[in-house]
């Protein structure tokens, strides 16, 4: 089917987290004064048998990533550790809760969750991805204290192709309303038209009634524009019977601004919520107005204007943190991601943290949301390195034919009002050719990702994709009929046989770049895009020169945790930055082809070398200036500029047209020598960017650069510390190894250190770390206490640094 027609919407922005309906007070985070038991206990829906050792924890937390890296463990997740977990919290009920309804929100809990209070059990969520709450009221004790506790089960460590850590991993709140409120994910926005003039809008505002008695509710609404003015104002008066009451809204917006990817323009959203005068509930969230449409022939557009998806591909951890990741630092990620051209993300392959959508809305990016990686059949998960040995075949699927209807719904119930997001997900490569489904077809054409040789009688027939697709995409549009429903299809030629793809709004071929010409013409109907893809220059040509192919989504934006090789590898290097948000050579190549701000870069290796053919890597360069003597090395440079210009110590070895050189890479045969080497690039003449390298002598200082040294004692602020060893000139020594030091005096703490690499085994506990290409990152949380915390880093035979972080 093809979506033509204009689709248009509002947002509903989380404050701070998550979709809710709020009283005059914010929902109350719940993460801290927390106790974690690794292993299982007796008696733990009542807080545990005594003697039980609990480790005191805030949470976000996730066990897994304390380690130690493990053959022992698989591949697949790092070699990291998973098993049985509990945690417990006590707290007060206050007195004015008395009367009102509260819940306990969880955004995130990997796995099979069981939560209890006061020992009574509230329920269970085998899904590690999704959020829920359950209602504590009944079981609240006003004149003692009460006690919540969770259990996670990740006894089958080897359960995901990736990592997802363990524990309760997303923040937690405490939401407390009056009986008669707005319930979670329970307003919907839709702009069914929108001009340069007006916008149309709609608004559906379901009521829950927790009275015994119907209600007469007052209904209000502002729209305020970001300068104070209010752009729609709308009310009404409603009787709410017991239960849940849906009412709606239609206004006008005049002259909208409208939210795209260079301007996201934001609006706030006041819902409030009377009785007898008095205000009983109130949402007060930023919303965004848009309009998305894909085309067969044309491709995608955003407010009417074709748009070229130059997207990425991500994960959830964050290499030391694991997935206990705080806002900070995907905001630092997403400014280096978008410094690089990149406008779309593919929320690989699950929903993610409530506030990254949030992220994506502020920043501008446009967001495809994943639901799943497998249905009812279990993947392979490898255990002993990809492809090697035995897999394992736990998973998701154990839980699908129960909880797909509900999770898939709840992802969509959750984020279906953020103007960020163009495209829901129902599988990624669910159709692996052989991995589990199966088709005889594969023993003809080309299959570019495929387990095992052609048609492989014993596995699953591929026609069970096309009934289970038909019964997601039914899932999706009973909520939003506003977005296109999609899936990344790995096995296209297996695909097309059944009919899985005539499921789908859009299409997403994974790897398949060669089959849009032929698939364009053989299905004319379809709306056809890359949703993951190679590196290299020849799957962007397909995008870029193919009108109707609207979209690239590289594997992958950042390096990410598990779907490792053999051991010791133990993370996956794919990404255009690696684990500690370092950009590699690759990052500045595909800079050149997406940024539109005029920038250069040169990167080089001996001219001997043989060059990387792989799909996940373009050029096999390094931007480093330290060479034997009398080496022959090949210079190439990145640019998106009409001219480059290479220096060496001050002489020109000559100016290059990007439009002639070879894959547009502008190249250079030097003779090394010590000193710099420095290129410029030019537009219409005139210098627009430049880039240098120098040649590093001995080791002798430590660098830092903090993003962040100021903080307040509001909330736990975050300073990630770029920490370089370099030589007396401050020239970055790439080649270092050096062990650091990390010591900390004063209300902060160190959350970890990352240089990058996919192989260490060191301890993402410990205050020590070998720096990785002379470069380490550390991240500081201060504990939001008052006062200054000296944060010194220290290694062998290194002059030491520090730095001073003010909590006020």
């Amino acid at each position: 089917m093809n979506i033509k027609n204009v689709i248009c919407f509002f947002l509903l922005v989380t404050l701070p987290a998550g979709l809710f309906a709020q009283d005059k007070s914010r929902p109350i985070l719940f993460n801290s004064g927390w106790g974690f038991h690794k292993g299982d206990i007796t008696n733990g829906d009542k807080g545990g048998a005594a003697g039980v050792l609990w480790k005191a924890v805030d949470l976000p937390h996730d066990w897994s990533i304390e380690g130690p890296f493990s053959e022992d463990w698989a591949s697949a997740t790092g070699y990291l550790p998973g098993g049985i977990g509990w945690y417990k919290k006590t707290f007060n009920a206050e007195a004015g809760w008395q009367g009102k309804q509260v819940y306990i929100y969880f955004d995130g809990v990997y796995k099979n969750s069981e939560v209890w209070i006061n020992g009574h059990y509230l329920g269970k969520r085998p899904n590690g991805f999704i959020p829920f709450q359950y209602e504590l009221s009944k079981y609240l004790n006003y004149k003692g204290q009460n006690i919540v506790t969770v259990k996670a089960d990740h006894s089958e460590f080897a359960d995901s192709r990736w990592y997802t850590g363990s524990g309760i991993y997303r923040n937690v709140y405490l939401v407390v309303k009056n009986p008669v409120h707005v319930d979670l994910w329970d307003v919907a926005f839709t702009t069914p038209k929108i001009s340069a003039d007006k916008a149309d809008i709609n608004l559906k505002v379901n009521i829950s009634n927790g009275t015994a008695t119907q209600a007469a509710i007052g209904i209000k609404i502002n729209l305020v524009d970001n300068t104070g003015k209010i752009a729609a104002a709308v009310q009404k008066q409603v009787k709410v019977k017991p239960g849940k009451h849906e009412t709606s809204f239609d206004a006008e917006v005049s002259s909208p601004h409208l939210w795209d990817v260079e301007h996201p323009e934001l609006y706030q959203l006041q819902v409030q919520l009377s009785r007898n005068g008095k205000q009983i509930d109130a949402v007060n969230q930023a919303v965004g107005i848009r309009n998305i449409r894909f085309d067969k022939d044309q491709g995608f557009f955003l407010n009417d204007k074709s748009t070229k998806l130059k997207g990425v591909c991500i994960h959830d951890d964050a290499g030391a943190l694991g997935v206990a990741v705080p806002r900070e630092v995907w905001v630092r990620r997403l400014k280096i991601l978008k410094d690089a051209g990149v406008n779309s993300l593919r929320l690989s392959h699950n929903p993610h943290a409530d506030y990254l959508y949030d992220l994506c809305d502020k920043m501008g990016f446009l967001v495809m949301d994943e639901a799943f990686d497998e249905w009812e059949l279990g993947k392979n998960k490898w255990v002993k390195g990809w492809n090697v040995g035995t897999p394992s075949k736990d998973g998701y699927h154990e839980y699908f034919k129960e909880w797909a209807t509900r999770d898939l719904s709840d992802m969509v119930l959750r984020a279906r009002n953020h103007p960020s997001i163009i495209m829901w997900s129902i599988g990624n490569e669910i159709d692996y050719p052989n991995d589990p489904y199966t088709h005889e077809v594969l023993n003809t054409g080309k299959n570019p990702q495929i387990y095992g040789k052609g048609y492989l009688p014993d596995h699953p027939a591929a026609s069970g994709l096309t009934v289970i697709a038909k019964q997601l995409v039914k899932t999706v549009k009973a909520i939003d009929t506003t977005r296109p429903v999609t899936a990344a299809l790995a096995g296209v030629v297996m695909s097309n046989e059944v009919g899985y793809p005539e499921e789908l709004d859009v299409v997403g071929y994974n790897y398949q770049e060669y089959r849009y010409a032929d698939d364009h013409k053989k299905y004319p109907n379809r709306i056809i895009y890359g949703s993951e893809n190679g590196m290299q220059r020849q799957a962007w040509t397909a995008v870029d020169s193919n009108e109707y192919i609207s979209a690239q989504y590289l594997w992958t934006g950042i390096d990410y945790l598990g779907e490792a090789g053999k051991w010791p590898q133990r993370s996956n290097g794919a990404g255009l930055i690696n684990l500690a948000g370092f950009k590699k050579p690759e990052y500045f190549y595909r800079q050149s082809l997406w940024a539109d701000k005029p920038m250069v870069f040169i990167g080089v290796k001996p001219i001997t070398q043989q060059e990387d053919k792989g799909i996940w890597s373009h050029k096999a360069i390094e931007p480093v200036w330290n060479w034997p003597a009398g080496s022959k090395i090949r210079v190439d440079c990145f640019t998106n500029c009409q001219e480059s210009e290479l220096f060496l110590n001050g002489k020109s070895l000559g100016k290059i047209s990007r439009a002639d050189a070879k894959g547009q890479i502008p190249s250079w045969a030097v003779d090394y020598e010590p000193g710099e080497l420095l290129v410029k690039g030019y537009n219409n003449g005139i210098e627009a960017a430049s880039y240098t390298l120098k040649t590093a002598g001995e080791a002798s200082d430590i660098k830092i650069i903090a993003d962040g040294t100021i903080f307040n004692t509001k909330t736990k602020g975050l300073s990630q510390v770029e920490v370089q060893v370099t030589d007396k000139n401050g020239v970055l020594v790439a080649n270092a190894d050096n062990e650091v030091v990390v010591k900390l005096t004063g209300p902060a703490k160190l959350l970890g250190l990352e240089s990058g690499s996919t192989t260490s085994h060191e301890n993402y506990q410990s205050n020590t770390s070998k720096v990785l290409k002379g470069r380490l990152l550390a991240y500081i949380q201060t504990t939001g206490k008052p006062g200054k915390t000296t944060v010194q880093f220290s290694a062998a035979g290194l002059k030491s640094a520090s730095i001073t972080l003010t909590t006020k």
